[in-house]
């Protein structure tokens, strides 16, 4: 029989339980940096997962002690515009996903670790995880659209006090300026990060889909009635889907029974 060794272990484990799918990367020895390798494992588990019509909803993690320590640093040392594309693809793949999407960050979450955090719906990260954009400490512009992103969530004094001053966030602190949604003891945060993103996955798929397309389409929606404008159309696509129909009866029936 084979011996098999570490080398032998996929980059990116895969589960789905009660309609969420958890997504791990899975190269503690790197501290789950970025490689070629693994992007092309996140991209066949994303396209599994959302081929899938059981998934609604998915958690993205890090095997410990690491949520994702940012790009190979060999890789970066000769990069070209191609190789970065490559990497960038880790975290651009789940980040376009209509799927609702949870970063449960476990541990150090650097450079295009980081990305690939910002890049989920919502962040929940472990109390002593640490959020350290470290591009400038290297030497390195950002990049990635991180400073769009991180722009975008924090707002522009916490990114810049991130990016060009270097400061690094714990779990607490990402919650406080509002780069994380929630920080949790440590070991409680993959049940926190499932039954979170088990919410999400029990409410009609698409339902969830598209709803987080009018979230992300407000950006761009200046006033009051431009977004009632906005929400009108798949408002009134959802009373027409036969699950509105159910669980309107479901609603009148229980409250006939009080």
């Amino acid at each position: 029989m084979a011996e098999h060794t570490a080398a032998d272990a996929p980059l990116v484990l895969t589960d789905i339980t009660d309609g969420v799918a958890t997504l791990t990367l899975n190269n503690p020895e790197e501290r789950n940096t970025l490689t070629a390798p693994m992007v092309a494992q996140i991209i066949e588990a994303m396209d599994a997962f959302e081929a899938d019509e059981s998934v609604g909803a998915l958690v993205v993690t890090g095997t410990p002690p690491a949520f994702c320590a940012g790009a190979n640093l060999g890789n970066l040392a000769e990069a070209t515009g191609e190789s970065l594309g490559t990497i960038y693809e880790g975290f651009l793949r789940i980040a376009r996903s209509r799927l609702p999407t949870v970063a449960a960050v476990n541990g150090a979450a650097v450079g295009a670790g980081m990305n690939l955090a910002l890049g989920c719906d919502v962040r929940l990260v472990a109390d002593n995880a640490k959020l350290d954009t470290r591009f400038l400490q290297l030497g390195i512009h950002p990049g990635g659209g991180h400073t769009w992103m991180l722009r975008r969530i924090v707002g522009p004094q916490a990114a810049m006090a991130a990016v060009v001053f270097g400061q690094v966030f714990d779990g607490p602190e990402a919650e406080r300026i509002g780069l994380a949604y929630k920080s949790v003891p440590g070991s409680e945060l993959l049940g926190v990060a499932h039954d979170f993103a088990a919410k999400a996955a029990s409410a009609p798929r698409e339902l969830a889909m598209v709803t987080k397309e009018t979230i992300q389409s407000m950006a761009d929606v200046s006033t009051h009635p431009a977004a009632v404008e906005r929400e009108l159309e798949p408002q009134l696509w959802s009373t027409r889907q036969p699950w509105f129909a159910e669980r309107l009866a479901a609603l009148q029936a229980r409250i006939s029974k009080k």
